[in-house]
């Protein structure tokens, strides 16, 4: 009897590992402590701990993952609000299912000690910012601020114009752009996380198909379960596995930066918020988003915006 009660755990424990359903997430860029969340769930088990293998696809300027997304070759993907209510305006059946930043990480920087230390003082000084950023972020700031186009510089990714004046305001990520200026500059610059100023866009967002969440829930259910823990755990506990697995597919990636860019992610709060289960969202949150956009004139007509979402798994 003994015998056969181990032969079956055998035989169940092996068929569990066989078993795995294998899934695809693609990042919207390339691998780094943005992403840490993930990577830890892999290195810690997380995944298998509820029968998924997760693979992780790289994203970066060449590569369209919201196209892999659509086209059926990835099963999730990373994004934000603008990009799932694009989702909507163009009838496309896809949508958010959690949201791992409650905070946009985009930001404005200014030098220290030269009196810019709000946006409220960005009027009449040059600000470089890119296409993107005019288009995505910049009239949630304008409005909220009155500030102009007439200030604004092209921002090709190139920092040394605005090092070079001391006035000027650039655009950044903020566990990049500040890391990178403190290396070739010597200087912190003066954070401005734009969420904190009127910008209350969601970010690494997790997109999925709807054929998805209505023919496999529970696989829906499961990864953004073990991503929470895994997101738990790459905050609180040793990040060093997470940071193994990124250097594999990003070995470009230096260990002082993800050190770095986790440390911000904390203090700023981008991921948790007390009181908030990480990874959840609001219909609050999400209308707000959408008037603002409405109002700005980013959408001329008017959308069903709560098709850009679901709560039925973040929450």
């Amino acid at each position: 009897m003994k015998k056969l009660i181990f032969t079956t755990l055998i035989l169940l424990l092996t068929k569990n590992i066989y078993s795995l359903e294998k899934i695809k997430l693609s990042l919207d860029w390339v691998p780094q402590a943005e992403h840490g969340g993930f990577f830890q769930a892999i290195a810690n088990d997380y995944y298998k701990e509820v029968g998924l293998e997760v693979v992780i696809i790289p994203g970066g300027p060449q590569v369209n993952t919201k196209a892999m997304l659509m086209s059926g070759q990835v099963d999730f993907n990373i994004g934000g609000s603008a990009g799932a209510l694009n989702y909507v305006k163009q009838d496309l059946p896809f949508t958010v299912v959690a949201a791992f930043f409650q905070k946009n990480p985009q930001i404005l920087m200014s030098h220290p000690n030269q009196n810019i230390d709000d946006p409220s003082q960005f009027k009449g000084k040059t600000i470089f910012i890119s296409n993107f950023g005019r288009m995505s972020f910049w009239p949630f700031i304008k409005s909220q601020y009155n500030l102009s186009d007439d200030f604004l510089k092209n921002y090709n990714f190139n920092s040394q114009p605005f090092i070079e004046d001391k006035q000027s305001i650039q655009q950044g990520y903020l566990s990049s752009e500040p890391f990178a200026i403190k290396k070739t500059a010597g200087f912190s610059p003066v954070i401005h996380l734009l969420a904190d100023h009127g910008y209350d866009a969601y970010a690494n967002t997790i997109e999925t198909a709807l054929s998805k969440i209505e023919n496999n829930p529970k696989i829906v259910k499961s990864f953004i379960d073990a991503s929470r823990k895994g997101w738990v755990s790459f905050l609180n506990e040793d990040p060093s596995s997470a940071f193994q697995l990124i250097k594999k597919l990003n070995p470009d990636m230096p260990d002082d930066k993800l050190v770095y860019a986790r440390d911000m992610l904390i203090s700023f709060n981008i991921i948790e918020i007390e009181g908030t289960k990480i990874g959840s969202m609001s219909d609050q949150r999400w209308e707000n988003f959408y008037t603002k956009s409405k109002k700005l004139g980013i959408y001329e007509q008017e959308i069903d915006y709560k098709k850009a979402y679901t709560l039925e798994f973040s929450n």
